[in-house]
This record gives C-alpha cells, sequence and structure tokens, in this order.
C-alpha cells in the first residue's frame, strides 16, 4: 500500500520501493487543465475522502498530474528557501504535509492501473512514470532541502520530540541519503537517468505482462476436452469465450503465477501442457509483448545504481534497510530451507510416480502433471479431494461469516455495506468499518473478481492513507482474482482463494487500525520483509474451529462442513509442502541472484533464460517438475517493489509462525489477544523499528524451527 505523497513517498518511488508509477494519454491537455470541475484538484467531499470513482475521467489524471507536480515543486522550493533556520516544523513537518494534490491522483490512479486499466491509462502511465521519476529526484537531490534536513538530524536529540517525531527525522535523513543526496553533481546526473529509464521500462513490463496474459490465454474448441472440470468452471469457461466474441468455444485464462488452477481437474495431458507451456512462456516468446530485453536492462540500471550509491549490489543496497539486514542473512535462510524442500518435492513426485505408474502411464511426472496427480495423491491417502470443500466455501458467507466474525470477535469491530458510494468497477463493494464503541474507523473495499484491466495475483492499497496530522481516517482496498461465475450462479471459492481472501485482509486491518501522527508512517508503510507478516497472521483464522463453524455451510443446504472433512483438512496441513515450498524458494532465489551481481555481470537479453536457468542450478531447486512460482519474464514483484524482497514473504512466515505459536498458547480467537496484537503492532506502522514491534507484542524473538515444522521441512527422506 502506498503512503501519502510526501518526501518519503517520493523517495520510495525513487528508489523502485514502490509500483511503477504514472501513465499517461495524449488528451486534451489544456483544456482540462482549465476545467476547475476536475473531481481530483479537491479533497473529495465523500465520507472519508472517499474518491468520487464515478466523476473521474481519464482526461482528469494528466492534469492533475501536472499541477499535482508543480504544487508540489513550490511547496518544496518554499521549505528549502525558507529565511528562517530549519526547525521540525517548518521542514519536517512541512514535507510531511505536502504534495496533497499529487499523493491524491497517484494513489487513485495506480490502484486503478492495478485494478482497472484500459489502453487510455496505460498510454498516461507511460507518459507521467519518467515524469514522476524527474520530479522525485528533483526533490531528493535538492541541496539545499538536504541541509536542512541534515541540520535537524543532527541535533534530533536535543529538540525534545516525542519517539515518532525523533524516528520521522531519522527516516527522512536515511531515506533521502539512500535516495542519493550526498552524491558529487555528476553522480546525480546519472542517477536521474537511470531513475528515468527505469521508470519507463517498468511501466512497459506490466503493461506487457498484462497485455500478454490476456492475449495466451487457452482457447479449446471442445467441452469434450475439458473434461475433469467442474460444470461450473466450464460454464465460466464458456462465459470467459463470450466475452472475447469466441461463441461456442470455451476460454481458461491465465493467472499470475506459473501454475493455473485448472491443472488439478484437467484429464487431457496435453491440454494440460499447452495451458503451462502458454503460462511458463509469457514474456519471452519474442514478439511486442516479449520482456527479456526490458528485465536485462533493469538488473544492469539497478546494478549501475548501487554501485553509485555506495554498496556492492542491488541486493546490499535493498536489504541494510530491511529487518533481514544484510545479504548474509538472507542467503543463510534460504539455504536452510532449500535442501530440506527440494528433498520432500521429489519424496512427492515419488508418491505422484507411483500413481501414475499403478494407472499404466508410460511418462515420467512433468510439470503439468504435478496438481492433477497430487489430488490423485491426496485422495488416495487421506481420501480427500479439496474440490469437495468449494460448496462450503460460498464466497459472501467466507467475507461475512468468516473474515469479518474473526474480525469482530478479535478486535469488536463491526462492518456495514455503503451502497451509496460508487466503486470503480460494478463488481467493487464498499464497507464502513466501526468500533467497537461504535466510533468510525476506516473504509473497506473488496474487488474480488478477475477482469480484462486488471492485473493478476491479490494485493491492498490505500486510497487515503491515515492520519492524525492530516487528520484523515484511512480507505483501504482489497482486491483478488476469482474468476467471475455466470450470472445468478454463486462464487465458490477454493481453499486457496479463501486464505487469499484472510490473508488479504490481514494487510487491510493493518491499514485500517493505523493509528499514527504522520503519514509517513501510515499503515503498511514498515520494511517489506515486515509487511507480509501481520496478513499471514491473519490467515490463521480460517481453520480456527469456531470461525470455520461459523462460515463453511453448504451454499444450498446449510449444512456445515462435515467433521470428517475438517479432520482430512487437518491431516493434509503439510501435504505437498515440499512443492509449495520449492516453487516458492525457486522464485526467491531467482530473485536475489538477479540482484547479487554487479553490472558487468548482468546478462543481456538473449542470456536471460540461460541465467534463470543457471540461477536456478546453482541454488539446488532446479527440479524440472516444480518451476519457480514464477519466471523471470512475469515476475512482477521483482520488476516492482519487491526487488531482492521477494524472500519478504518467507521471512515473514517466520515471525508469522511464531506469532501464531503465540496466539494458540495464549486462548487465541480473544478480544484481549486481538487488542493486543492491534495496540502493540498492527495500530503501529513503521513509527518504530518493525522487530521492536515484534517483540513488544509476542514477548521473544522469531524462531525459524517453527516455520519448518509447519511446512514439515523437518522430516528428512
Amino acid at each position: 500500500m502506498r503512503p501519502a505523497y510526501t518526501l518519503a513517498a517520493a523517495i520510495a518511488v525513487t528508489i523502485g520501493l514502490a509500483q511503477p508509477l504514472p501513465a499517461a494519454a495524449d488528451t486534451e491537455v489544456e483544456t482540462a487543465v482549465k476545467n476547475t470541475a476536475n473531481p481530483l484538484f479537491q479533497p473529495s467531499p465523500l465520507a472519508y475522502q472517499f474518491p468520487p470513482f464515478d466523476k473521474i475521467r481519464d482526461a482528469d489524471y494528466l492534469p492533475a498530474f501536472e499541477k499535482g507536480m508543480a504544487e508540489h515543486r513550490a511547496e518544496i522550493e518554499a521549505i528549502a528557501n525558507n529565511p528562517e533556520a530549519p526547525s521540525f516544523d517548518n521542514t519536517i513537518v512541512a514535507l510531511e504535509r505536502s504534495g496533497a494534490l499529487l499523493g491524491r491522483v497517484s494513489r487513485v490512479f495506480f490502484g486503478l492501473t492495478g485494478a482497472n486499466t484500459n489502453d487510455a491509462m496505460q498510454k498516461i502511465q507511460a507518459e507521467v512514470a519518467p515524469k514522476l521519476a524527474a520530479h522525485n529526484d528533483q526533490i531528493v537531490l535538492d541541496g539545499k532541502l538536504f541541509a536542512r534536513i541534515e541540520a535537524i538530524h543532527a541535533k534530533r536529540d536535543s529538540l525534545g520530540l516525542d519517539a515518532e517525531s525523533k524516528r520521522l527525522v531519522e527516516r527522512y535523513y536515511t531515506d533521502i541519503v539512500r535516495a542519493g543526496a550526498k552524491l558529487a553533481d555528476a553522480d546525480k546526473t546519472r542517477l536521474k537517468a537511470i531513475n528515468a529509464e527505469m521508470a519507463t521500462l517498468g511501466t512497459q513490463f506490466s503493461n506487457n505482462l498484462l497485455k500478454e496474459t490476456n492475449a495466451a490465454a487457452l482457447v479449446v474448441d471442445s467441452k469434450d476436452a475439458l473434461k475433469g472440470l467442474s460444470d461450473g468452471a466450464i460454464r465460466t469457461a464458456a462465459e470467459a469465450a463470450k466475452t472475447r466474441n469466441l461463441d461456442g468455444k470455451y476460454v481458461i485464462p491465465l493467472l499470475n503465477t506459473s501454475g493455473q488452477p485448472a491443472l488439478a481437474s484437467l484429464e487431457d495431458r496435453a491440454l494440460r501442457q499447452k495451458l503451462l507451456d502458454a503460462s511458463l512462456t509469457r514474456g519471452s516468446k519474442g514478439g511486442e509483448f516479449d520482456n527479456r530485453a526490458i528485465v536485462a536492462k533493469v538488473v544492469k540500471l539497478r546494478a549501475e545504481r548501487a554501485k553509485l550509491l555506495g554498496y556492492a549490489t542491488h541486493a546490499d543496497y535493498v536489504l541494510a534497510d530491511e529487518t533481514a539486514g544484510s545479504v548474509a542473512a538472507v542467503n543463510r535462510l534460504l539455504a536452510q530451507l532449500a535442501p530440506p524442500a527440494v528433498a520432500n518435492a521429489r519424496a512427492e513426485a515419488a508418491d505422484i510416480q507411483k500413481i501414475i505408474d499403478r494407472e499404466g502411464g508410460k511418462f515420467q511426472v512433468a510439470a503439468a502433471d504435478w496438481s492433477y496427480y497430487t489430488e490423485k495423491v491426496r485422495k488416495d491417502k487421506y481420501d480427500f479431494d479439496t474440490a469437495e470443500l468449494r460448496p462450503y466455501f460460498e464466497a459472501d458467507n467466507v467475507l461475512k461469516n468468516g473474515v469479518f466474525f474473526a474480525a469482530t470477535k478479535l478486535y469488536g469491530i463491526t462492518f456495514k455495506e455503503r451502497k451509496d458510494l460508487p466503486g470503480y468497477a460494478p463488481e467493487v463493494r464498499v464497507f464502513e468499518v466501526f468500533n467497537e464503541d461504535g466510533s468510525p474507523l476506516a473504509l473497506f473495499l473488496l474487488d474480488l473478481y478477475a477482469r480484462a484491466g486488471k492485473r493478476g495475483g491479490a494485493w491492498a492499497n490505500a486510497y487515503v492513507p491515515q492520519s492524525h496530522l492530516l487528520g484523515t481516517k484511512p480507505v483501504i482496498s482489497n482486491n483478488l482474482n476469482v474468476p467471475k461465475p455466470p450470472a445468478g450462479e454463486p462464487t465458490l471459492l477454493t481453499w486457496d482463494e479463501a486464505n487469499t481472501l484472510f490473508h488479504e485482509f490481514g494487510h487491510a486491518l493493518h491499514g485500517m487500525f493505523s493509528n499514527v501522527k504522520y503519514p509517513r508512517f501510515a499503515g503498511t508503510s514498515v520494511p517489506r520483509d515486515f509487511v507480509e507478516y501481520p496478513s499471514q497472521v491473519n490467515e490463521m483464522w480460517m481453520t480456527w474451529p469456531e470461525v470455520l463453524a461459523n462460515y463453511a455451510k453448504h451454499y444450498q443446504t446449510g449444512a456445515p462442513l462435515p467433521q470428517a472433512l475438517v479432520d482430512k483438512v487437518k491431516a493434509t496441513e503439510k501435504f505437498n509442502q515440499g512443492f509449495a515450498t520449492t516453487e516458492y524458494l525457486g522464485a526467491a532465489l531467482l530473485d536475489q541472484a538477479y540482484h547479487q551481481i554487479d553490472a558487468s555481470q548482468a546478462p543481456d537479453a538473449d542470456s536471460i533464460l540461460a541465467f534463470e536457468a543457471n540461477a536456478l542450478k546453482k541454488a539446488g531447486v532446479d527440479f524440472a517438475p516444480v518451476p519457480p512460482r514464477y519466471r523471470t519474464t512475469y515476475f512482477s514483484h521483482i520488476m516492482g517493489g519487491y526487488s531482492a524482497g521477494y524472500y519478504a514473504y518467507i521471512w515473514s512466515e517466520v515471525l508469522d509462525a511464531t506469532s501464531v505459536e503465540w496466539f494458540k498458547a495464549n486462548g487465541g480467537l480473544t478480544r484481549k489477544n486481538g487488542d493486543h496484537f492491534r495496540n502493540t503492532l498492527l495500530s503501529r506502522g513503521g513509527s518504530a523499528d518493525a522487530l521492536s514491534l515484534f517483540r513488544d507484542f509476542s514477548g521473544g524473538e522469531p524462531n525459524v524451527e517453527t516455520l519448518l515444522e509447519r511446512r514439515g521441512l523437518n522430516v528428512k527422506h
């Protein structure tokens, strides 16, 4: 999620910790600039400053960006040239208040380029990205501004500041130094050029990926070929074909990951292979959407920028400011996990091969076979098919009687749907959230369904961040990519989709419970390897007995999920964890491989796939039946905010596993525990050191052994 557009946010964009920025279309700029009715020019009059999505036109964005940058430049110049001696209020607080319009348009625009983009917005994004990069550089490389920040930082201990204010000074100083404020003029010039080029490349990558993912959807001519898919999935495929004017055919859209859900059900092996090939080759098979050259340029530019800033590699640069602290620490964790993960995956492959051989298959298990035969192994070992769960996971029930119910039990918060507030798409739902005493807390948007203009995966956004300084309450969204069923049919979630709903709501809670003064610290403005931790903790309530019993009911009969199925779910908690951990580690190790090299070692476009293969082999995770969760050319995490940081999910899971044990030891789903988690950690955002917050909550240190036990990686094969 993105904080208000302050200097801190500008720095985050400049150093690549935020998603690639703006887009632009050559639309009636001069006319629109004069149009004072532009709804982005002023704070929204709606409750919580909720964006007036129904009034915003594509033509409004570019004028708002231009006006926002101009206003922000004027504010920064006034701060930098203030004749008064630098003080906390006239410099740091003034910076926190600056950039209101630019922050407003940025949050709306980039929220929608992820969730509901179109050709015009993509053109705007391509135009504005380098402009924003230049704007950010103009701020963070301003010598006069830096001198003021440096002067305040030098005397911070004698200013009588409270803890949050003192930390704000320290973060501003650290962030601006890391952004290049101390560089010589020639190096600043080169840094500006690098940042501008990378902003453009990041936009190209994301737009290419969205277009190729849509174009690479698998078109199937015959219903017979879809044998194994449920009737509902087949109807959804038929609907998807109709939206593409392919009546009579069937379309299986691609998700952003390597693996695709249909692989677990399709009986036709050749069709499974065709589907997986379409997924794995995205961005690497030539043509206008090929991303290899983009990745090659970005890797080299990141390495060059790190060297300019005084770091050996981009990974060293990124990790110096994360809770991990160093490349060595991340490498130790990944090296500790990889061998047992691959060993478990090989053991799981052996179980799959037994099923293949028993059925008379004359082939060795391949990646396209894994999900399909894993379900057979699960059924063989546990008499359990995960498809049996879907009738009990109707989406609205999971949301209201699962996700919301758990949050009410833990934190006392309640929810009321606000149909009067306009979403940016017909499917978007808006809920007002209240504290236990009835006081307003936040607005929550849920955007559940996949659509052509929506990037893959699941994520959270802050359309309005919380800040006592600015007097704002949070407006937070969750975005998923659940296939939308045909009209009139229920949305039945898979196990993974239900788990994702709980996970993303953990991010929402982090944003909604934010209780900080400064927007720099709002919500999820924490280190990247800490941001996933609260959301992973929230996953535990999905299977908590009291919660599961409240929402897992058959969508037709209302019958509760049978205890026999519950027992099977518990029995299979560690099932297929070798695969899950290996595919994740493949991506995490690949990310580190690209970012732990200097510019002279960076591969060129033609060598990208060979570099990828060699990196996986060197790390010991080159097990063909388990490709990495993301291959290089569609690995959008590392082209955006998670470069050298994809390890964060497993790093956060160490904290999560330790925290789950804390909740269990202290009584589980109780208000006392929820209040403790909220008060010591969720409400604090980035206002204190992340690991200190973890210790305040848990009373101890993270323990990797807890994670190994959870994933069954402490079992040797």
